[in-house]
């Protein structure tokens, strides 16, 4: 505590009438004395004693307690901070500023950590925003310092050269210094994403730019780089330095595709973090054509139509064979409204333009020529999807099955149909495969409703996810080749759409069906994925087989975690993995991989890792700061100063040689004593004294 001694004017009229008054008496003393009249002294002297009663002067005695200022030390914990001896000079220079404010006195230091790379921050280092929070009750008037350390990759930089005000004042909080983590002139090679698409439609041509650059720069002109897709190795090619390359692609499927993109090591490195960036691309359909071929009108037909019309992702192409070749009924050829069917348009020229192929009780009628028939057996090989629902005459010479088309069927008919009513139920292996796993049931007493009709196979191939009579095969799914078949060896699935019997899940069934052929990700029975969620990695295997062995999860710092998988039904088998930090999470199991992103993929504080002090120096200069680099003084010198002076040696742009914090010396007065100088007595005895005095002077 300390006291102050002051002098206060408390006058009893205003300050405009005092004015007038002392002007009037001034004049009458000057008119007093340029007449040379006797007593004017001691008139002026009577004169002045009155204005200064009227001033009502006192002594003010205060009792301060003074106020600590405030130093402020933002420190970048950001992912580039990591690199070399950053992190270690960090650490050193904290210990250092804090160790040396200490000594100087009154200042209470406040420490911030800024960190970046969390997930839900994609705004790269915002040293200032957090600034302002630390500010946020801090009065000019106690702000003694700022100090950042940081490696000077900062990206909330204000863009003109006005600074964050502390609360409740129009000036610049105070000096800012800056200490920069590490070395000047470093080199490094960077790649850089220039463009991509965030979706696609699939199959449809798509391109990603990217550039090499490398820093300060060098001999090399060409830098080999790899790219993976999906966790799978995809490409590798040479590019030039310095130079934007387009990389083309198509999406198989729909939903996020990742391509991991990695650059060479190049003759300078401070990291290889930026030699690699992630792109995802979200995969998505424009439209599913499909194109189905009904071999005569039943039931059923329109059950199929009705379906694939309702979904309006869904290009249908109908045809229903009523009119065979061998049909003779001699009606003209003007007079029927039937179109001719477009065999060789559809099944030769715009075939590979369907993404899925239907046939509901096709037989074999002379329409299709073994030609096309063996055009659409190749379409499966190559990638395409075929779905096959069948009648009585597939059990008939007149199969599909006696056809070029049978290489790619998964059911080979015995000749029986059996006519008999049955509940069809998902097999132990439909169990685990996504197209049958889960499945609702329908009707009042939670059971599908009967079917009752099936063609008996022999033999088949591929997967059996549902059964029928006596167990018998319903639902087989095959790959042949790159394409994918599904064989449903009945044609009263309509009877669910219909709700006899209370009905099943015709629609769903039909849906995942279809997602199969298209070889849909959530769709595949062997499959590894890992999403992000709720800040929670959560992994999901599936499997037809219990699969016991455990994953390996490796973090964006490049840290490898073993994760065991809970059984949850189904196929699948589950784990989760808190998660805290932005980037990509890869999974392997040892047979599959996957990854998952979290945040942002390219951390913007890892796009640029050298260290620089030109996006601090406006900031530093013009509030009078300075910038030390750490590998060159890594102690400066920490001094206090008064207000108005000097607060760096040798000014900011000049090398630095200590760093000055303001002593602004502020206090809050706890007492306050009055004692008035010219009491009312004393004016009195004073006043008349002088008046007596100068009456006198002027008998004489």
């Amino acid at each position: 505590m300390t006291a102050e001694t002051t002098v206060a004017f408390v006058p009893l009229l205003p300050w405009a009438v005092l004015a007038v008054l002392a002007g009037l008496s001034a004049t009458i003393v000057a008119l007093g004395l340029w007449r040379r009249a006797r007593g004017i002294v001691v008139r002026a002297a009577a004169l002045a004693i009155l204005l200064a009663a009227l001033m009502n002067p006192s002594l003010v005695l205060e009792r301060r307690d003074p106020i600590a200022d405030i130093a402020v030390v933002i420190v970048d914990d950001s992912l580039s901070q990591g690199i070399g001896k950053r992190r270690a000079r960090t650490e050193a220079a904290v210990a250092h500023v804090r160790a040396s404010l200490a000594r100087l006195p009154g200042i209470e230091t406040r420490v911030v950590r800024v960190r970046g790379g969390a997930i839900g921050q994609s705004a790269g280092t915002r040293l200032f925003a957090a600034l302002d929070r630390a500010l946020g009750d801090v009065s000019r008037r106690r702000l003694a310092g700022i100090v950042m350390i940081t490696d000077g990759q900062v990206h909330d930089v204000p863009k003109t050269k006005a600074r964050p005000k502390a609360k409740g004042t129009d000036r610049p909080p105070g000096p800012i210094h800056v200490l920069i983590t590490g070395e000047r002139r470093a080199g490094d090679r960077r790649l850089t994403i220039v463009r991509s698409p965030s979706y696609g439609l699939v199959g449809k041509p798509l391109g990603l730019t990217v550039k090499i650059e490398d820093f300060p720069g060098s001999a090399v002109k060409r830098a080999r780089l790899t790219i993976k897709r999906d966790g799978k190795a995809w490409r590798t090619i040479e590019v030039p330095l310095g130079r934007e390359v387009r990389i083309d692609f198509k999406l198989s499927h729909t939903g996020p595709t990742y391509f991991e993109i990695e650059v060479e090591r190049g003759p300078r490195e401070l990291t290889l973090i930026n030699n690699r960036a992630v792109v995802s691309v979200s995969g998505v359909r424009d439209r599913l054509r499909v194109l189905l071929v009904s071999g005569e009108p039943h039931p059923g037909e329109r059950s199929w139509r009705n379906l694939l019309k309702s979904d309006p992702a869904v290009d249908l192409v109908h045809f229903t064979i009523l009119r065979p070749p061998e049909k003779q009924d001699l009606t003209p050829v003007h007079e029927l409204s039937l179109i001719s069917f477009p065999v060789r348009e559809l099944f030769d020229l715009k075939l590979k333009e369907f993404d899925l192929i239907i046939f509901d009780r096709y037989r074999r009628r002379g329409v299709l020529l073994s030609t096309y028939l063996r055009n659409i057996a190749r379409y499966v090989a190559e990638g395409g999807a075929l779905l096959v629902a069948v009648g009585p005459k597939f059990a008939s010479p007149l199969s599909l099955y006696n056809t070029p088309l049978g290489a790619v069927l998964p059911g080979r008919p015995t000749g029986r149909t059996l006519v008999q009513g049955f509940r069809p139920a998902v097999t132990e292996l439909g169990k685990r495969h996504p197209v049958a796993a889960n499945l609702t049931a329908g009707g009042r007493s939670g059971k599908w409703g009967r079917w009752f009709r099936q063609i008996e196979v022999s033999a088949p191939v591929g997967q059996t996810l549902m059964s029928g009579i006596d167990g018998r095969p319903l639902l087989l799914l095959n790959r042949v080749g790159k394409g994918r078949v599904v064989q449903l060896l009945s044609d009263q699935i309509w009877l669910w759409g219909r709700g006899y019997e209370g009905g099943g899940p015709q629609a769903e069934l039909m849906r995942r069906v279809a997602h199969w052929l298209m070889k849909e990700p959530e769709l595949e029975e062997n499959d590894l994925r890992a999403s992000v969620r709720d800040g929670r990695l959560e992994i999901i295997r599936r499997s037809l087989e219990a699969d016991p062995s455990p994953v390996t999860v490796t973090l964006p710092s490049g840290k490898k975690k073993t994760l065991l998988l809970t059984d949850i039904g189904g196929g699948r088998s589950r784990a989760v993995l808190p998660v805290n930090r932005a980037g990509l999470y890869r999974v392997n199991d040892g047979k599959r991989s996957a990854v998952a992103a979290a945040g942002a993929l390219n951390a913007l504080e890892m796009a640029e890792v050298r260290a620089t002090a030109e996006k601090l120096r406006p900031a530093a200069a013009s509030s009078g700061g300075g910038i030390v680099w750490l590998a060159e003084q890594p102690r400066p010198a920490i001094r206090s100063v008064r207000p108005g002076r000097l607060t760096t040696g040798r000014g900011a742009l000049a090398r630095t040689t200590w760093l000055g914090f303001r002593a602004n010396r502020d206090y809050v007065v706890t007492g306050i004593r009055e004692v008035p100088l010219l009491p009312a007595i004393l004016v009195l005895l004073l006043g008349l004294g002088a008046l007596l005095w100068a009456w006198r002077r002027e008998g004489k």
